[in-house]
């Protein structure tokens, strides 16, 4: 099964903007974004499908964060720009093995936090 390492979280100012990474030990038919806040469920924010330009993300985060996977792969990111508040939470990434499988192989998150 896949392995997953986020990286690239840290402290920012509102407004500010911040690339998330997310290393994968092997392939997958698509990769995904998910954050928690505390207190809160995990909410789903972004995914790509491996091979094409099929994304799809959450309404808060529409034209503000863009996900993109790296030519070798196994490599997942997110690039988020006017950072809010809002924004705040341990950010984790999934993997999807088939189209009809569940996310599976979540890593340990990397914690944003934007002040304001």
């Amino acid at each position: 099964q896949v392995q997953l390492t986020e990286s690239g979280g840290g402290l920012v100012q509102a407004g500010d903007s911040l690339r998330l990474s997310c290393g994968a030990s092997g392939p997958s038919y698509a990769m995904g974004w998910f954050r928690q806040a505390p207190g809160e469920e995990r909410e789903f924010v972004a995914a790509i499908v491996w091979g094409g330009s099929s994304t799809r993300y959450a309404d808060s985060v529409q034209g503000r964060f863009t996900i993109s996977r790296g030519k070798d792969g196994n490599t997942v990111y997110l690039q988020m720009s006017s950072l809010k508040p809002e924004d705040t939470a341990v950010y984790y990434c999934a993997a999807k093995m088939f189209k009809g499988s569940t996310w599976s192989g979540w890593g340990q998150g990397t914690q944003v936090t934007v002040s304001s």
